[in-house]
């Protein structure tokens, strides 16, 4: 089965991501994306699949895979019952880090253990216990502080001396096949196109599919329902905007693809439990107690 495309929405305030989730979730599928991704289980057991590996999980299991690199994580829950957080997760692109390398030759020592990650590479319990508490402090970091805990993940990672590679040698991802699928073309398209006016019969008629059973196919491969997914992808980027610059909630409501600001502050406030005047207002006071700090 072709791995599904997850788009990575990185802010445009900031240089990677890290969140964490529960489970089940949405992206918890066999899926793949350009970005290398830190992986750290929080909670349960299970099995991990990344690219042809096999293998079982445990709390404490920190892996990092390579972009394009297939995987997924399956947690032993039984139906019905749910998990508050699962992961936590580190997710950044080649470019960045190639710029790291770049600017700061310090960093060298990286390039070992990224070259790895192409197979993807778990790392010794003794290496997640170092690395646990620096990206538990990522989630709320904000400003340097952010940037320099990034760091010492990266420098915990790089000199870890026992590192187990995962998928077999001679295992190659394969992007561009994985994009020729149906269901990775939508997302493709969608992830480049979301503020325009998409239409669900166009995207069904993109997969080669009726209207009804793409609706079903998209639903199963994202876990929300084509205006659900995007609107989330809207909304993110509305928080970009409400974080950088000074456009005002009207402007961006249209700038990211709403046709009615009523519309706009209803998503917004379902997916972010504020309304987007008070997320701005939010973020401006973080940022000043991030540069008063």
């Amino acid at each position: 089965m072709e791995p599904n495309l997850e788009h990575v929405g990185v802010g445009g305030d900031q240089s990677f991501k890290v969140w964490s989730h529960g489970y089940p979730f949405r992206t918890v599928r066999w899926h793949f994306h350009p970005e290398y991704e830190l992986h750290l289980v929080t909670a349960t057991t299970g099995a991990r699949y990344v690219g042809d590996h096999i293998g079982t999980f445990a709390v404490g299991d920190l892996v990092l895979a390579g972009p394009n690199l297939p995987h997924n994580w399956i947690s032993d829950v039984p139906a019905g019952e749910t998990v508050d957080e699962r992961c936590v997760i580190l997710q950044f692109t080649e470019a960045l880090i190639e710029g790291c390398l770049t600017t700061f030759p310090e960093l060298q020592f990286l390039q070992a253990v990224l070259q790895e990650a192409f197979r993807g590479v778990r790392f010794d319990p003794s290496v997640a216990s170092r690395v646990a508490p620096l990206m538990r402090g990522l989630l709320g970091a904000t400003g340097a502080r952010r940037i320099a805990l990034f760091i010492d993940i990266l420098d915990v990672i790089g000199h870890a001396e026992v590192r187990m590679p995962l998928a077999s040698p001679g295992f190659q991802p394969r992007p561009s096949a994985y994009l020729s699928a149906g269901m990775n073309q939508v997302l493709h398209h969608i992830g480049r196109h979301f503020t325009e006016d998409l239409s669900e019969t166009e995207l069904a008629q993109l997969s080669r599919q009726s209207v009804s059973t793409f609706a079903r196919a998209f639903r199963k491969h994202t876990g929300l329902t084509f205006v659900q997914y995007v609107n989330s992808l809207r909304i993110e980027l509305a928080c970009q905007h409400l974080s950088q610059d000074e456009l005002t909630v009207t402007a961006i409501c249209h700038e990211v693809g709403f046709n009615n600001v009523s519309n706009f502050n209803r998503q917004f406030l379902t997916q972010k439990g504020m309304p987007p005047s008070k997320f701005r207002t939010m973020r401006r006071q973080g940022t000043r107690t991030a540069v008063a700090a």
